[in-house]
């Protein structure tokens, strides 16, 4: 790398990669091994248990804190696997202020299992400005957020919602899983702590399950490690190189989905059958310039629209053929789900109807293929759908 900065796409090939020393292999060995042998006790190189670390995993986490423009990675098991360590920051009688438009796994997480624990949570609506601060009390120790949200696409403004976290003395995570760091670095927007379910689009290719933190402050970036080595919800390496392998076409990746979700929500704002579109880079979506602005003007690969209601909209799921029907999102294949009904169904109903999930939302996540042929599949499925 001659360029003293090299750019996005140079880094997810390189960073932590590279030619291995001892063998001059291109494509870097995965380290099976789960423990290291020791000159002496306590002299080694860096390496004694796999949990603590692990070469194929230092690799990940290297090459994840460059394209995140952070000092520290951590890698996981999971999303839910990082959130969950992030939340073990905290103790008894800490309070968390959280989006409301939250994954369903993230709310679940919060109000089924954390508050048995002594931690309290206060969903609000951070697309509106003074909402996150309104909510914060001096137990707030940490602010979580999504943007764009799953599954209504909504922006969160995370230089403003930092600033208003610091001011309570609180931390600001931000789970930027559906922009991935090829659109969005939060953490160059003042986000102390940024997730990503790397199950997603770092990894790509539907065949991986993980998760990473990725931070520049030095302090956490010594709790999250003391509590990923401490929990051991860590990944194995062979997932590790799974993940690195992924990486190298994350930018040719999500720009072509960007590109074929802006062309898919564009065609279905004409369709008489669907009400709405939600979609960051269309100038209707109320954050569009937000979006514009903290979003490099690529808006990812998710795009979520709303029939009549949910018989039309289980219709339309029945009937696509190229589409499948699946959760998860982020891989080279086109999905579509039903979030009331499969990733949002731990949500209760009452509190769905609140941050306005409703019955006749679908969600598509945008693969990579020829975008006649996703246009021709949804045209198709609307037809018969109604």
């Amino acid at each position: 790398m001659s360029r003293e900065h090299p750019g996005f796409a140079t880094r997810a090939v390189h960073v932590g990669q590279g030619p291995d020393l001892a063998t001059g292999a291109v494509v870097q060995p995965i380290h099976l091994a789960t423990t290291f042998a020791q000159e002496g006790i306590g002299n080694h190189g860096g390496f004694e248990y796999s949990r603590s670390n692990n070469p194929t995993r230092e690799q990940l986490e290297t090459c994840l804190a460059s394209l995140e423009g952070g000092r520290h990675g951590l890698a996981f098991a999971s999303g839910l696997a990082a959130t969950t360590t992030t939340m073990l920051l905290l103790g008894p009688g800490d309070h968390v202020v959280y989006m409301q438009d939250a994954y369903g796994g993230t709310f679940r997480l919060f109000n089924a299992v954390m508050r048995r624990y002594g931690l309290s949570f206060t969903a609000v609506d951070a697309t509106q400005p003074g909402a996150v601060e309104a909510a914060m009390t001096e137990s707030t120790k940490l602010v979580w957020i999504e943007t764009p949200t799953n599954p209504l696409l909504r922006i969160v403004d995370i230089a403003a919602t930092a600033d208003a976290a610091h001011r309570g003395a609180a931390h600001l995570a931000v789970d930027s899983t559906f922009a991935s760091p090829y659109i969005q670095r939060p953490l160059e927007l003042g986000a102390d702590i940024v997730m990503h379910s790397s199950t997603k689009y770092l990894g790509g290719h539907s065949d991986v399950l993980g998760g990473c933190l990725v931070t520049s402050d030095d302090t956490l970036a010594g709790r999250l490690r003391f509590h990923q080595n401490a929990a051991g919800a860590v990944p194995s390496p062979f997932d590790c190189w799974l993940l690195l392998r992924g990486l190298k076409t994350l930018a040719l990746r999500v720009q072509r989905q960007s590109d074929n979700a802006l062309t898919i929500a564009r065609h279905l704002q004409s369709n008489t059958a669907v009400r709405t579109v939600h979609y960051p880079g269309l100038p209707s979506h109320p954050q569009h310039q937000l979006a514009a602005r903290q979003m490099g003007g690529v808006y990812g690969g998710v795009v979520s629209f709303e029939l009549g209601d949910e018989e039309a909209a289980v219709r339309v799921l029945e009937a696509l053929r190229l589409f499948t029907l699946a959760e998860s999102l982020g891989a080279v294949e086109s999905l579509a789900e039903h979030p009331g009904l499969m990733t949002h169904s731990s949500v209760p109903p009452d509190e769905r109807a609140r941050i306005g999930l409703g019955g006749g939302l679908l969600r598509l996540s945008v693969g990579i293929e020829d975008v006649d042929d996703l246009l021709a599949d949804l045209d198709q499925a609307l037809h018969q759908a109604s």
